[in-house]
Formats: C-alpha cells, sequence, structure tokens
C-alpha cells in the first residue's frame, strides 16, 4: 500500500530549486521528489535520472567531439552525398 508523505516548512528558495529541477527532467514535482527519494535509499528507478545528470556534468564540447572522430577515423568518412545521390537514384 502507498503512503502519503509531507514535508513542512520548506524554504522557498529549495521549493524553487525543486520545481526547476523537475522541469528540467520533464516530471512533475510529485514524480521527482519520489525520484530522489529513490536515488537517496538506492532504488533502481532514479539511477536513470542520476545518469542523465551526470551525462550533462560531463557534456563534450563539439571540438572533444571532432578529436575522437579524428582519432576514430584518421582516414575520414566517406561523403553522405554520394550515399543520399545513390538512394535518390535508387527511387
Amino acid at each position: 500500500m502507498a503512503v502519503n508523505l509531507s514535508v513542512k516548512n520548506v524554504p522557498d528558495e529549495l521549493a524553487e530549486l525543486l520545481r526547476r529541477r523537475a522541469a528540467a527532467n520533464h516530471r512533475s514535482l510529485q514524480k521527482e521528489l519520489l525520484s530522489i527519494l529513490e536515488a537517496a535509499v538506492g532504488r533502481g528507478g532514479a539511477v536513470r535520472a542520476a545518469g542523465a545528470r551526470a551525462a550533462a556534468r560531463e557534456a563534450l564540447t563539439i571540438e572533444q567531439v571532432a578529436e575522437i572522430a579524428r582519432k576514430l577515423f584518421p582516414q575520414g568518412t566517406e561523403s553522405s552525398v554520394d550515399y543520399i545521390r545513390e538512394m535518390r537514384r535508387s527511387r
């Protein structure tokens, strides 16, 4: 059976930060709070949210992505233009 919990006297600033976090995660405030509680007790439901936050913190710049691509494909890759033209011709 589900239990209703209540948190009283939450400072306005903290409540606003929670609302923003919920909006950033495309969740209601209720779902965001539940996700935070799940993370706090080690349940898997919040792992995705924690992973998404970690990924956002570790986001690569376009220069870093280009450098990785140069290392992976030192000779470059085939032109997509030729591929698209061939697809159009085959219609």
